[in-house]
C-alpha cells in the first residue's frame, strides 16, 4: 500500500462504492456542497465510505475503514444549494487517521490499496459474466423505456465483461445483500476472491 500524506475529504454514506462503479449523488448539505465545490476547483477526488455508525446528516458519522475514491464526471445545479453529481469509483483506500473539521466534515490520511490486476474471467465464471450482461441489458432497456432520453445508465460504458474484477464489482453493487456484506466484499484483496464469492451466491440462490 502507498500512504497518502495529504488529507482527503470523506463523504460518509449509506452505500458502498466499488472501483469502476457509477454513483449519482444529490448533495444539499452546505458542508458537502462546499466540499464538492472545493474538490472541483482543485480537481481532486473525495472518498466515499460506508457509515459504520451515525447518520448521513448531522454530526460526523464514523466511517468503515475501507472506502473508494470518487471522481466527478458530470455535475449540475438544478436549484440553488442542490448539486446533482455523476461520480465514478476509482481506487480503494484504507483509512489510517481521521480528523473532524469545524463544520463536522471528515478528512482522512489513507493508504491506497493496489488496483485489482486485470485478470480474464475464468472458464468456471463465464456464466457470471453472461448473466451480468443480461441484467445490465434489462436494467438499461427498462430505464430507457420509462425515462427516455433522461435515463442515465447505472453502469459505466463500455462494459468490461471479460475482466474478472469488473464483473465481480458490478455484481457486488446489484446483489440484494446487506451493506455490511457489500463492505466485506469491497475489502477482499483480489478480484478472483470477490468473483468466487459472487459465483457461490448466485448458485446458492439458483440465479445460475
Amino acid at each position: 500500500m502507498q500512504t497518502n500524506s495529504t488529507w482527503i475529504p470523506l463523504f460518509p454514506l449509506n452505500t458502498v462504492l466499488f472501483p469502476g462503479g457509477v454513483l449519482p449523488l444529490k448533495v444539499f448539505e452546505t458542508r458537502y456542497v462546499d466540499m464538492v465545490r472545493d474538490c472541483m476547483r482543485r480537481e481532486v477526488r473525495f472518498g466515499i465510505v460506508l457509515i459504520k455508525s451515525g447518520r448521513e446528516v448531522g454530526p460526523a458519522a464514523e466511517p468503515e475503514a475501507v472506502g473508494c475514491l470518487a471522481s466527478i464526471s458530470r455535475w449540475d445545479m438544478e436549484k440553488l444549494g442542490l448539486l446533482i453529481l455523476h461520480t465514478e469509483g476509482s481506487q480503494r483506500f484504507r483509512i489510517l487517521q481521521t480528523r473532524e473539521l469545524p463544520d463536522h466534515r471528515l478528512e482522512a490520511r489513507v493508504a491506497m490499496i493496489a488496483a485489482d490486476k486485470a485478470v480474464p474471467v475464468s472458464a468456471m465464471h463465464v456464466r457470471c459474466a453472461k448473466a451480468l450482461k443480461l441484467v445490465i441489458d434489462d436494467i438499461n432497456s427498462r430505464g430507457e423505456a420509462e425515462q427516455g432520453v433522461a435515463f442515465v445508465s447505472p453502469f459505466a460504458t463500455p462494459p468490461q465483461l471479460d475482466d474478472a474484477g469488473w464483473v465481480a464489482n458490478r455484481w457486488c453493487e446489484i446483489l440484494p445483500i446487506p451493506l455490511k456484506a457489500r463492505q466485506k466484499l469491497l475489502e477482499l484483496e483480489d478480484a478472483g476472491s470477490r468473483l468466487s464469492v459472487v459465483d457461490k451466491y448466485l448458485q446458492q440462490h439458483k440465479i445460475l
